[in-house]
């Protein structure tokens, strides 16, 4: 039955139910409103449950007053007689309507919304951020981006239900104790109303000095666990220049800079805490003096002293726990507020409206007057023209920061151009889906990363559907077959099924490489960029795979960008860039003939002297 009983509350929200990907509002209140309106009603039930937990919570100790009053003017032998249907009425309410009020007031919060609500906040934003451009993740922590997705949905789910919980407390408690206290004695109630606006005057003044502390303290949180991922993503590194003291240090740095803003907000809420407990002492003592003064006045009974006693006592209870509770409000909108930083923040590649999907019937690529500086006013690329026949293979060659890669991340529309168009097959790429048109787009690059998956969840990457036979061809083709079948993870799993760990770090360069090759073999989509693929490749392996690499390009329309100039020494066409322009063009004998910037790298690296500058990576692209 209970079983049944979850399921129920359980299914009534559903956290990953069809919804648009759009972007979540930057104000607070908005941001929250945007969350909250698509299970709004879940949140009024809950509201109606914890209004009548209070009501029966506050009626119990009006009863305790009944019941003295009962037994004192009433006899042993007469009171069930006289006041029998009384007190079965009391009875229902605390045997049987207050665990059901509870139990519905639970079920909704920890079953429907709790279980439910975090989720559905952390999926739409995670579904949000991930489609952001290439610069958004270059421009941010990792380990940052994730904490605030992580943190938001939780935060904000957390502080709406305190809100609702603490909202009905504060204010049934807080009315029906002015009602009740009135109806014994006016004089009896002027303590609790005093406290009232005190207490309210006290979160007032205390409590935005929390909210703004939470934000500093969750801010310095989320860059401490932007370092610390940072630091362990990059272990390698970090060996490699024994440098694990200065990652000491630089995590340390954060770590003093969070704990530093997270003394300032536990002595704010010390000292708010420590002003509410004198509230209520002060409170509770002249409630009970004044209580017993009016009863040797004769102006009250014992009923109304126990009543009031016992009220004040549990709403000074109380209201240390809507302190703290006000408290974790605050925090959780701080961390949401925090959150908001990542998660709001606009696409900056978007799609048209219904942007129709790529048609590649040829793979003609035409670079129209483009330029892009990185929002810098010059430099990368500047009024490039280039044209690829479809099926042509064209290599890029030039020194680093001629414009190669961003050329390359331009056509995948990582960036949109400032200047100029880019056309495949006569479409311009930025009215085109970008799902589609990366998905006719096969692309090795010189910085493999592999998912922390199986190797067969990272070759089947290039085609999803693709099956086991097709999934072995690929990796033979790309003569990876060998090596997977050593592999064994920590957990025991071999071959295809063993993880290759973050970013592949249980692969050599070579190994990370192949797999990456035997992935774009399997996508075979009719445009191919290969961008230094073979460059963590040794000589031997190169050449046992160049033949399937021929294979794989016939029919494409390629770009090739290696600095090893043999490896593209062999295509159709070779583009010179230099400063964002093309300034040569034409086979390798043609430049090699011409005595220009290709001859004369191609004359250092045939010499034996290899150009440190043509060696680099394009790390400033």
């Amino acid at each position: 039955m209970f079983t049944r009983l979850f399921t129920f509350f359980e299914n009534l929200v559903d956290p990953f139910r069809p919804a648009a990907i759009v972007r979540p509002p930057e104000q607070l209140g908005r941001f929250y409103w945007h969350f909250v309106r698509q299970t709004g009603w879940v949140f009024v039930a809950a509201l109606g449950a914890a209004f009548l937990v209070a009501l029966i919570e506050v009626s119990l100790f009006r009863y305790v007053g009944q019941i003295v009053d009962l037994l004192q003017g009433s006899s042993p032998q007469t009171i069930f007689a006289d006041h029998g249907r009384l007190m079965l009425w009391m009875a229902f309410v605390v045997v049987v309507a207050r665990p059901c009020a509870n139990a519905l007031h639970d079920v909704l919060v920890r079953q429907t919304i709790t279980a439910n609500v975090g989720s559905l906040i952390r999926w739409q934003s995670y579904r949000w951020v991930i489609r952001q451009s290439l610069a958004y993740f270059q421009g941010d922590f990792a380990g940052r981006v994730a904490n605030r997705v992580m943190q938001a949905g939780p935060a904000l789910r957390g502080s709406v239900v305190e809100v609702i919980d603490a909202l009905w407390y504060v204010t049934v408690y807080a009315v029906s104790a002015v009602i009740l206290f009135a109806e014994a004695d006016w004089r009896l109630a002027v303590p609790m109303v005093l406290w009232i606006g005190l207490y309210i005057f006290a979160l007032s003044r205390f409590v935005p000095k929390v909210r703004q502390l939470s934000k500093a303290t969750s801010g310095a949180n989320s860059m401490l666990s932007g370092r610390i991922v940072d630091s362990y993503t990059n272990v390698m590194t970090v060996k490699l220049f024994a440098h694990g003291d200065r990652e000491d240090a630089y995590v340390r740095d954060a770590l003093e800079a969070h704990n530093s803003d997270f003394r300032a907000q536990q002595r704010q809420i010390t000292r708010m805490a420590l002003t509410i407990s004198v509230l209520n002492s002060v409170m509770l003592g002249a409630v009970g003096a004044l209580g017993v003064w009016l009863w040797s006045t004769g102006a009250i009974n014992l009923g109304a002293i126990a009543l009031s006693t016992g009220l004040a006592i549990r709403i000074t209870n109380m209201s240390g726990w809507i302190m703290w509770v006000v408290t974790g409000v605050f925090e959780n909108v701080g961390t949401v507020q925090e959150a908001i930083l990542s998660i709001a923040q606009p696409h900056t590649v978007v799609d048209t409206v219904k942007a129709p999907a790529l048609q590649v019937p040829r793979g003609e690529i035409r670079f129209e007057q483009v330029s892009f500086h990185y929002g810098k006013g010059e430099g990368v690329i500047e009024g490039l023209d280039l044209v690829l026949k479809p099926g042509e293979r064209v290599g890029l060659v030039g020194p680093s920061g001629a414009g190669k890669s961003t050329l390359v991340s331009l056509l995948l529309r990582f960036y949109d151009p400032e200047r100029g168009r880019i056309l495949i097959d006569g479409q311009d790429i930025s009215t085109v889906s970008q799902e589609s048109l990366r998905a006719e787009i096969g692309v090795v690059t010189q910085d493999t990363s592999l998912l922390h998956r199986s190797v067969r969840d990272n070759i089947r990457y290039g085609r999803p559907e693709a099956g086991e036979e097709a999934i072995a061809l690929a990796a033979r083709r790309a003569h990876a077959d060998a090596f997977i079948g050593t592999l064994v993870d920590p957990q025991g799993r071999r071959g295809l099924d063993a993880h290759v760990g973050e970013r592949g770090v249980k692969l050599s360069g070579g190994q990370r490489q192949r797999i990456a090759i035997a992935r774009v073999l399997l996508k075979d989509a009719p445009i191919l960029v290969l961008d230094e693929a073979t460059s963590a490749l040794d000589s031997e392996v190169e050449a046992a795979i160049q033949s399937n690499l021929d294979e794989l390009m016939a029919e494409k329309t390629v770009i090739a960008i290696a600095h090893r100039l043999s490896t593209i020494a062999r295509m159709d066409r070779l583009v010179v860039m230099e400063h964002g322009r093309v300034v040569e063009t034409g086979t390798h004998a043609e430049l090699v003939a011409r005595g220009g910037l290709y001859a004369r790298l191609w004359q250092r690296q045939s010499g034996g002297f290899l150009d440190a500058e043509g060696e680099e990576a394009e790390a400033a692209e």
